[in-house]
């Protein structure tokens, strides 16, 4: 078997993230520039030399999109705080510009509207942090037109005719949409909390501005995408899969492809992404059908990033597998022609890569749990060390893709299990729904039937198992650590909650109003004293004194969704007992890490301590 270093796995990809340009001449895509991704611009049929036009040193370039054929847009923060500024690069002049200048404001997001080239629509909330307004960049100039001020806490939308439309959250955990209606709000739809994906509003407009597409649960315990008229609040289907759900991951993870694939100049709806074992793509527009099938047909992985030129002549697309990520190809669908632009990671052989495999375990009430498992190449698979990988969230899922630290740990001669345990997203509302009042309980016991299953199986040696997990997984981690300390031999806990009182209560301000459809729906609301009682029983915080497993926790100082002060309460009580614990504070992160020294220094580390415990 093939050892891969930390550094070969986590080092920053040779390139990624490539999309076309609208003219179809270059691709623009990331790579490695003083150690940071830095966005590069490629001509596709030769010429000029692949040339770097943002220069930033300080963090990792995440997301960028084009505006027009000379001008990229990206989004950056400042040390993970998701404090996002909008910036502009001229590539002509090289230029680089914050089109957003305001000192801890942070843009959501970035809509270049077809019916007004040349600008883009923020929310921005740098007039109050706690409201988000609604702004008009002019792409050329810079100039910044606010279109709408936020009363309270709402979501705006530009609809037919400039009329602006509201969206708000309800104590319920509905979110209703409004006509603005010059600020005596009329409105037109709710949508329900236990029919949308969990606090989930609606995802796209369409290209005429008088609906809205979304995912929806109404009537069935799949998503299906709807179609809904601004004007008259009307639902009508558009398009749904008989046992798959719509994959929304993106609505969680904007770095990750739209479930809905449009074109690049009108807008129009060209297919619905759907996501099981495997992803499946209905094509809705029997032009795109013909493309599609060309395309999945030029590797075996899944589609992912998909991107053309107006005219849909000129793909660019990327692909999804467990051992090859990334690989990106070129696609002209006038001529056929076909080639491979790059791999990110020419140096990893898939060959020597460990395959994820789909398994299915049974919990012990009868809930089924899809759940990936992956073994390492060339070693019998009988009585392995066990790493359970806990996923974050809780509302999203493991999916079958490349994952860089489940391929460390194979590597490492470890068997990892993913279980998307009931309270995950994307196999259907009564899964989900499952988890309500769970944390701690079925969600964890979930866990624990899955290494129940993998000993049953032979896989795993039910006394070298360890807990690894981010986020929620973070949380599930501490939960393993605190409520079942016998069942682990290691934990690892990366930006985890500790107190889900203090974890509801240091959110920011503009997200308090729509944890009602999520946090307060499924573990509790703290102004409820019962309620909060309950909360503080299921907080590994109060069961410290349970912990004898050897501990790793890893934390990002700016991480404003988890606050640092969620892992040094865990720390400190550790260490007042006078019980040793491994702890690693990063001052430039936030909510994980993502410089290249900080995620190597983060895995050398978690390689390091599982070698300690699972031996």
């Amino acid at each position: 078997m093939t050892r891969y270093s930390v550094e070969d796995l986590f080092a920053p990809p040779e390139r990624t993230a490539a999309t076309i340009s609208p003219d179809g001449t270059r691709i623009a895509y990331l790579a490695p520039w003083r150690n940071r991704l830095n966005v590069w611009i490629e001509d596709l049929d030769g010429g000029a030399e692949p040339r770097c036009v943002t220069a930033d040193e300080t963090r990792t370039v995440q997301r960028f999109e084009w505006a027009g054929p000379d001008r990229v847009l990206y989004l950056q923060d400042t040390g993970g705080d998701e404090n996002n500024h909008v910036f502009r690069v001229d590539l002509a002049s090289g230029a680089i510009d914050d089109l957003t200048p305001f000192d801890g404001a942070r843009v959501l997001g970035i809509e270049q509207p077809r019916d007004r080239p040349g600008t883009a629509e923020v929310q921005l909330n740098a007039r109050d942090h706690a409201l988000f307004d609604l702004y008009e960049i002019d792409v050329a100039s810079g100039e910044l037109t606010m279109l709408a001020e936020n009363p309270g806490h709402a979501g705006w939308m530009r609809g037919p005719g400039d009329e602006l439309f509201v969206s708000s959250a309800t104590e319920a955990g509905d979110t209703v949409l409004s006509r603005w209606n010059d600020g005596d709000p009329q409105p037109v739809t709710t949508f329900l909390g236990d029919d949308f994906p969990v606090g989930i509003s609606p995802f796209e407009l369409t290209p005429d501005r008088t609906a809205i597409w979304a995912p929806s649960y109404r009537g069935t315990d799949r998503t299906h995408l709807v179609r809904i008229d601004l004007a008259t609040g009307e639902e009508t289907l558009v398009d749904s899969h008989p046992t798959l759900d719509i994959d929304t991951r993106s609505l969680v993870f904007p770095a990750l492809p739209s479930a809905l694939i449009q074109d690049r100049r009108t807008g129009a709806l060209l297919g619905v992404r759907y996501l099981g074992e495997r992803q499946v793509i209905h094509a809705l527009d029997p032009d795109f059908a013909d493309v599609l099938k060309n395309l999945e047909g030029l590797s075996d992985g899944d589609l992912a990033r998909i991107s053309s030129d107006e005219s849909g002549r000129r793909w660019v697309v990327s692909f999804t597998h467990d051992r090859d990520p990334a690989v990106t190809w070129f696609y002209d669908h006038a001529t056929g022609e076909r080639r491979l632009l790059f791999r990110p990671f020419p140096h990893l052989d898939p060959e020597a890569l460990a395959p994820m495999r789909p398994v299915t375990i049974t919990a012990r009430d009868g809930l089924t749990l899809p759940s990936f498992l992956t073994l390492p190449v060339g070693v019998e698979p009988r009585g392995l060390p066990l790493v359970l990988a806990v996923h974050g969230g809780p509302w999203t899922r493991d999916a079958w893709e490349y994952a860089t630290g489940v391929q460390l740990l194979a590597n490492r001669g470890y068997a990892v299990l993913q279980v998307n345990f009931r309270g995950s997203v994307g196999f259907g509302r009564a899964h989900t729904r499952a988890g309500i009042g769970e944390l701690a309980g079925a969600m964890h016991t979930d866990l624990l039937d899955g290494v129940d299953w993998a000993v049953e199986q032979g896989y795993a040696d039910p006394d070298r198992v360890a807990i690894v997990g981010a986020s929620y997984g973070g949380y599930a981690a501490l939960v393993g650590a605190t409520f079942t300390p016998d069942r682990f031999a290691a934990v690892v806990d990366v930006v985890g909650i500790s107190d889900l009182e203090n974890f509801m209560r240091t959110q920011p301000d503009f997200v308090r109003p729509y944890l009602a459809p999520n946090w307060y729906r499924y573990v509790g609301d703290p102004a409820d004293p019962e309620q909060l009682a309950d909360m503080r029983a299921r907080s590994p915080i109060t069961r410290v004194d349970r912990i004898t497993a050897p501990l790793f926790v890893a934390q990002g100082a700016n991480d404003a969704r988890v606050v640092k002060a969620e892992s040094d309460r865990i720390v400190e009580s550790l260490r007042a007992r006078g019980v040793d614990v491994d702890y690693m504070v990063r001052d430039d992160e936030g909510h994980g890490f993502v410089n290249p020294e900080n995620v190597i220094a983060l895995w050398e580390r978690i390689d390091a301590f599982l070698a300690e415990h699972l031996a």
